[in-house]
């Protein structure tokens, strides 16, 4: 049983943190070109806003559920990981078999630095166009982190693990984007999106499953064979759509 739970919270952490990870990656390479092109001051004054508004959020989302029956909030933190993980499963599919392209942070950098050179630069220390931008980028990835992770914490009391897995990941991508100051291309986000996919699908089959009453075989331990099972299905059919796409791309694309 202890196992088990230890099991459960360590994938609930793991599944936060690398989730974590992909949304800030994107939203830090959007604050680095509005920082470069705008300036830093109203880059990260809309940075840090929209981080505050997240912990709000969380703060708010989180202790409402804890209201709701527990097979009710299974079955509906259920549905939304599954959603979140066949959504993001299935782009890393597309991209591993070539029929989409890889994401590419410098080119989206690069994109998003040309887009606001467009406005100019501006001669006021109120930057609204620096600080919409930025407070933009952080809630529209900050949002679907905070979904997760409440959904990841809520189903089985695991909301402790999965903000910590959370926070470490926004702390890593906060240190490397100063260290670095430039997009982490270098990031195999694919392979994070490949792997969320499976663990996020993998968590909203168990808490749907928990919230019909299903009695899973060696209880949260059945978690791990639900990863495998969704991990070789989706390697699988990245297999079958570059069969039938007729080619197969290049090494390491996923």
């Amino acid at each position: 049983m202890i196992v088990g739970l230890w099991t459960h919270a360590a994938a609930s952490g793991v599944a936060a943190f690398l989730a974590s990870l992909v949304e800030g990656v994107e939203a830090l390479t959007v604050v680095l070109a509005v920082g470069f092109v705008r300036g830093w001051r109203g880059s990260l004054t809309g940075a840090c806003l929209g981080l505050v508004a997240l912990v709000g959020l969380t703060a708010a989302l989180g202790p409402a559920l804890t209201r709701i029956p527990l097979d009710i909030v299974q079955l509906v933190v259920g549905g939304l990981l599954l959603l979140f993980g066949l959504r993001w499963l299935r782009k890393a599919i597309l991209r591993g078999a070539g029929l989409i392209p890889q994401h590419d942070e410098a080119a989206a950098f690069a994109n998003e630095t040309e887009s606001l050179m467009r406005f100019g630069r501006t001669l006021t220390a109120f930057d609204t166009i620096a600080i919409a931008t930025s407070f933009k980028i952080v809630m529209l990835e900050g949002i679907e982190v905070v979904f997760i992770v409440i959904a990841i914490g809520a189903g089985g009391g695991l909301l402790v693990p999965a903000t910590v897995g959370a926070v470490a990941a926004l702390i890593l991508v906060i240190v490397l984007g100063f260290a670095l100051h430039r997009p982490l291309a270098a990031v195999p986000e694919n392979t994070l999106k490949f792997v969320v996919g499976v663990l996020l699908t993998a968590f909203g089959t168990f808490w749907i499953g928990e919230g019909i009453g299903v009695a899973w075989p060696g209880a949260d331990l059945s978690l791990l064979a639900l990863i495998a099972g969704f991990l070789g299905i989706a390697c699988l059919c990245v297999q079958g759509a570059r069969v039938a796409a007729g080619g197969i791309p290049p090494t390491g694309a996923i």
